[in-house]
């Protein structure tokens, strides 16, 4: 008897692992099958804030939201593989310039620069399905009246005119929301110094940061700076 009960619960195990993996599967699926209706132009190029839009206007639950927001580069606007690892980070928060440390899921290196120089954190509060929740957002500021737009990113996705396309985009205090920050807190001092002196977010950051905007190549190259500065 005892030896049933213990293949029985093996066997519960193990559809209860394929069943959680086959869900975490199913939101990298279902932003596939949902693509021509983010892009209907399939002008993804620094397309972040479309996905985020698509998915924080979804009836989910917070643990959906969170799993959704890893399949994204906020940057590039790109696809991730569910099974990419996050990035340290930290970013500046608008008004206080305060350091916000949290983890970022990119499908490049550069990104992770890009997004530490030219986005700010702002702490977000929003109704889901299991209630109200609380959590750090990226942001830029409003691009639609730059002169030097770029040309490669669909202008319609972010601007009615000079105004944010509210429709297209989620925008936050007049800035647009073009990702999650993951567990975004304030820094601690150890944390800082992790970041800057990180191989990524420290030494090859500082060498890409104080790069001429002309000779970037890598990544997104200028399409994101262009956009976010």
């Amino acid at each position: 008897m005892k030896k049933i009960l213990n293949i029985f619960l093996i066997v519960f195990a193990i559809l209860f692992q394929l069943k959680s993996f086959a869900e975490e599967k199913n939101y990298h699926k279902e932003l596939i099958t949902d693509w021509s209706r983010i892009f209907p132009d399939k002008n993804r190029n620094a397309a972040g804030p479309k996905f985020f839009k698509y998915i924080i206007d979804k009836k989910i639950t917070y643990k959906d939201f969170i799993e959704f927001n890893k399949l994204y580069c906020a940057v590039s606007g790109s696809l991730i593989d569910p099974n990419s690892d996050s990035e340290f980070l930290y970013i500046k928060e608008s008004k206080t310039n305060k350091k916000i440390c949290g983890n970022y899921y990119r499908c490049c290196v550069p990104c992770s620069c890009d997004l530490m120089k030219y986005s700010e954190a702002q702490k977000m509060k929003y109704k889901f399905e299991d209630g109200f929740k609380e959590f750090y957002v990226l942001t830029i500021k409003n691009p639609c009246n730059k002169k030097d737009f770029p040309n490669r990113v669909n202008k319609d996705y972010f601007c009615d005119g000079e105004k944010i396309n509210k429709s297209e985009v989620y925008s936050l205090n007049g800035r647009i929301v073009i990702g999650l920050l993951h567990n975004g807190k304030n820094c601690e001092k150890d944390e800082i110094d992790f970041v800057k002196s990180h191989q990524v977010t420290g030494r090859y950051c500082e060498l890409r940061n104080n790069t001429p905007l002309e000779n970037l190549d890598a990544g997104m190259g200028d399409i994101f700076i262009k956009l976010a500065r």
